[in-house]
């Protein structure tokens, strides 16, 4: 026998004996591989869903970002796109894709380009069971898997498993999920390209990720609309289009396309007290009570309140300076990883100033756009283009800057220090219609709506007032706006001689026009009369703590606490005719079938028992709040051109704090500003200047479509002498003047 044909018989030996080996271990390991269960009965981890009423989704909380979707609802763009890069003979090979293979282990040998050849089979089945070490045993059984999952389930149903089950960055498993992150939209409306940038994430999420390697994903995504095109799966218009479409990539601050960040996460506190860490595992979907529209309406109002604010305080100065090569490709290092440390604030960008003189500046955004800031696009900063300005105030070449596009050019803005919130709610349950918590929740989670103790000012008064018409006083009683003074005694703390706002006194008028007028000596006197003990235990009805608003005579003046949540439930007693609702966030929760396993049952104003005042008590204030904004501090909202509109501004001492509680029959809402750390907002700044535009702004949007409502005239009030009167209390006999030595005694 020759040689050769006994080392054929050798190698054919060898290769059957290797056959058998194989084959005794796979008879051996196949029925020892996993139950399919995890695949079968697919019940991924789901995050917690936060949904406007509308049903726009605000929020996901959880460790996965997930929104698992049926195969029907998969774009068929999408489906082509993931097939092109990641397994095109899928739908030909039962698992393992031999020809792939070979294609592969010739390309990895002549290129030296490694180039892997798993299915998107495999990959299930890796991504189910195995890890990701990589070892024979590992790769047999993979292969093992494969066969088993491709016995067991369609196609269809393998390819909708990876399509969202697979990790893709930020958070996101699955491709619903990430295009919502990626591009704030629902995966059936993702174009071509958005669809190629998505696919190119399996891989290396890290690596291709649009929003930490722009560069990168977008070469990938390029490759991928080739691929596309080479298999048939787009057209050549379509390739054409595709690859120079400009993709939207969303940053966190604007993903879900609605500014509720505040809402969301309150709604994740309220949640997570009841379900603990199934919040964020068992696919909860909690439903508030917000609007989309007048969500955004209060979030643009308040922001263009504060914006307006900072305009009238001057320019600080740059956010930085730093000292900036003049090699282009050392200098845009630089500054990337510079502006990386000042994050956008919505429209209010960062940018690098490259050169600066007092009539141009020019800029670079942190995506690498080049701006030119002329004209009244310098107005505010001009202080910091002079020669003479301060150095770190000065606005030159390396300076970190904000600016903001106003519509077709470019301004330098800043950053605003002050603060403000704005909540809004229905006046007949109590469910909140827009809240926002500050100027910009990535900037400070404070939640002020709901966490901000701060002094109400004179737009406490009212309550004050509220409490003097159980006592026998009218609108029509006639009060002495003249200085006061009162010993240490008298008010808890220090001797006390309050003011007027303006200064000025007007002497004896009537209590509606003391309100009007937000004179101070009448509210003082007021409380001074019915007793600041009583009118601390009346002021409770409506929702204040009593050991935040102590029983003396400063109560007049809202020297107390409130938070402006409070407020809001507050005033929409007077609105509702006397009935405390309270204000909250949260409809209804279920579960990932539609179960619903919380339902809200709030108080309504249709109920007796919630009743804390007089209706008529609620009338006549109701009257003399309008009164306020048609003849008092609150005349702007006039613009509003409705006569069913009340409230009433509020300004504390020394101008800390601004507010304005108002409403309309069926809507309350409230606006402040102030500093977080309490100071001067200007000397001429007040309620009626800072907050009211915010409230006035919202109520544009919300009040647009309601028609304005007459409020009848309840039983027990009669009409006289040009004003109302409780029928027990009519002019004879109501309190006509009121004498300031004489206590009411309850």
């Amino acid at each position: 026998m020759s040689i050769f044909l006994k080392t054929l018989l050798i190698f054919v030996g060898l290769v059957l004996t290797g056959i058998l080996v194989l084959g005794f271990a796979l008879t051996m390991a196949y029925p020892n591989l996993p139950e399919l269960d995890a695949i079968t009965s697919y019940r991924p981890k789901m995050p917690m869903r936060v949904y406007s009423s509308d049903n726009m989704l605000i929020a996901e909380f959880g460790e996965e970002r997930r929104n698992v979707v049926h195969f029907s609802e998969i774009p068929e763009v999408m489906k082509k796109a993931v097939l092109a890069i990641e397994d095109d003979r899928f739908y030909e090979h039962g698992g393992v894709d031999y020809i792939g293979i070979t294609r592969a282990a010739l390309n990895n040998v002549t290129s030296g380009n490694k180039q892997g050849a798993s299915t998107i089979t495999q990959q299930v089945a890796r991504n189910f069971f195995l890890s990701t070490e990589q070892t024979v045993k590992r790769k047999v059984y993979e292969i093992l898997l494969a066969w088993k999952i491709e016995q067991n389930l369609t196609k269809n149903q393998i390819l909708e498993i990876y399509m969202n089950q697979i990790y893709l960055g930020q958070r996101a498993y699955g491709f619903s999920s990430a295009a919502q992150i990626y591009f704030g939209k629902s995966l059936k409306d993702v174009t071509v390209a958005e669809a190629a940038m998505l696919a190119g994430l399996p891989k290396a999420p890290s690596a291709y990720n649009p929003v930490a390697n722009p560069k990168r994903a977008a070469v990938r995504q390029q490759y991928i609309l080739q691929r596309m095109k080479q298999l048939g799966y787009i057209t050549e218009a379509q390739f054409e289009a595709a690859k120079t479409e400009k993709l939207h990539i969303k940053t966190n601050s604007a993903e879900f396309g609605i500014h509720a960040e505040y809402v969301a996460e309150l709604a994740r506190q309220l949640v997570y007290e009841q379900f603990k860490e199934e919040t964020y595992t068992r696919g909860l979907n909690v439903y508030t009570t917000i609007t989309k529209e007048e969500q955004e309406a209060a979030y643009t109002s308040l922001r263009k309140g504060v914006m307006d604010y900072e305009r009238r305080h001057g320019y600080r100065g740059p956010e930085a300076i730093i000292e900036l090569p003049r090699n282009k490709e050392a200098a845009d290092e630089l500054i990337e990883k510079e502006l990386a440390d000042h994050p956008d604030s919505d429209d209010i960008l960062a940018a690098m100033v490259l050169d600066a003189n007092p009539t141009a500046v020019r800029a670079v955004l942190a995506n690498g756009e080049e701006i030119q800031i002329t004209s009244t696009g310098l107005t505010f900063a001009a202080a910091g283009l002079k020669p003479n300005a301060p150095a770190n105030k000065r606005i030159q070449r390396g300076a970190v800057i904000r600016v903001m596009l106003e519509g077709k050019n470019w301004s330098i803005i800043q950053m605003p220090e002050v603060q403000s919130a704005f909540v809004a709610a229905n006046t007949d349950d109590g469910a909140i219609r827009a809240l926002v918590g500050g100027f910009d929740y990535n900037f400070n989670k404070f939640n002020h709506v709901t966490q901000a103790w701060r002094q109400p000012g004179s737009s406490f008064k009212p309550f004050i007032y509220s409490s003097s018409l159980e006592k026998g006083l009218s609108p029509l009683t006639i009060i002495n706006d003249a200085p006061i003074s009162f010993d240490a005694g008298q008010t808890g703390g220090q001797a006390w001689e309050p003011k007027n706002y303006d200064g000025k006194y007007e002497g004896p008028m009537s209590m509606r026009k003391g309100l009007t007028k937000s004179k101070n000596m009448i509210s003082i006197r007021i409380l001074q009369k019915v007793g600041a003990k009583y009118g601390q235990e009346y002021t409770s009805r409506f929702g204040f703590l009593p050991e935040k608003n102590p029983p003396y005579l400063t109560l007049a003046l809202g020297a107390g606490a409130v938070t402006p949540l409070q407020m809001a439930g507050a005033y929409a007693v007077f609105a509702n005719g006397g009935y405390k609702v309270n204000p909250y966030l949260i409809s209804k929760i279920t579960d990932t079938d539609g179960k619903v396993l919380s339902q809200a049952r709030p108080d309504t104003s249709d109920d007796e028992a919630n009743r804390v005042i007089d209706e008529r008590n609620a009338f006549l204030m109701d009257s003399m709040l309008r009164d306020v904004v048609r003849f008092g501090t609150a005349t702007k909202a006039l613009v509003l051109k409705r006569p069913d509109i009340a409230g009433k501004t509020g300004t504390t001492n020394d101008s800390i704090d601004a507010w304005f509680a108002g409403y309309q029959a069926k809507i309350v809402g409230v606006a402040w500003i102030g500093y977080d750390q309490p100071r001067n907002l200007g000397n001429r700044e007040t309620g009626g200047g800072l907050a009211l535009p915010i409230w006035i702004g919202y109520m544009q949007r919300a009040l647009r479509d309601v028609p304005i409502m007459e409020r009848p005239v309840p039983n027990g009030i009669i009409q006289a002498e040009g004003d109302y009167f409780y029928v027990e209390n009519p002019p004879g006999s109501a309190l006509r003047n009121l004498n300031s030595e004489e206590v009411i005694v309850e």
